[in-house]
């Protein structure tokens, strides 16, 4: 489904108290990168971090899943745009196509992609890649970052 890339980090948290150190460290690595896509099971907390990333950018407004939107933009501190999606529930890769996907992603702008897994044909050729592993004691989770 993806290329695997080059593991860049690997990074276990093990309470919220962790979200804003793993959001700084994403965005280290994410530097020079406009697709970020993060993949993981239902409840992982891909939005949470999402929501860290944009508070660390400056987003002043509600971030949210864009579950049923598809997409929502926000504009953070220095002006910039940030494009969020959520492919979870879409049926086909269409659906993403309509909406205009490969436009957001061609645009030099910040893309945070949940489950993009959806669409595995429509992804730009580099991207970072985060992974989010829920442990079995339901607090920790172990954030990978591979730079593709």
């Amino acid at each position: 489904m993806y290329n695997t890339g080059v593991q860049k980090a690997q990074l276990r948290m093990s309470s919220l108290e962790d979200l804003p150190a793993a959001a700084s460290v994403l965005l280290e690595h994410a530097k020079g990168t406009s697709t970020l896509l993060f993949e993981g099971p239902m409840g992982a907390g891909k939005t949470t971090l999402i929501k860290e990333v944009c508070k660390q950018l400056g987003v002043q407004e509600n971030v949210s899943s864009p579950t049923f939107a598809l997409v929502n933009e926000y504009e953070t501190g220095s002006g910039n745009l940030i494009y969020h999606f959520d492919f979870y529930r879409i049926q086909e890769e269409r659906e993403a196509l309509d909406i205009g996907a490969l436009e957001y992603f061609d645009s030099g702008q910040l893309c945070l992609v949940e489950w993009p897994s959806m669409i595995p044909n429509l992804l730009p050729e580099h991207y970072l890649l985060v992974v989010l592993q829920p442990s079995n004691n339901g607090e920790e989770r172990t954030m990978t970052i591979n730079h593709i």
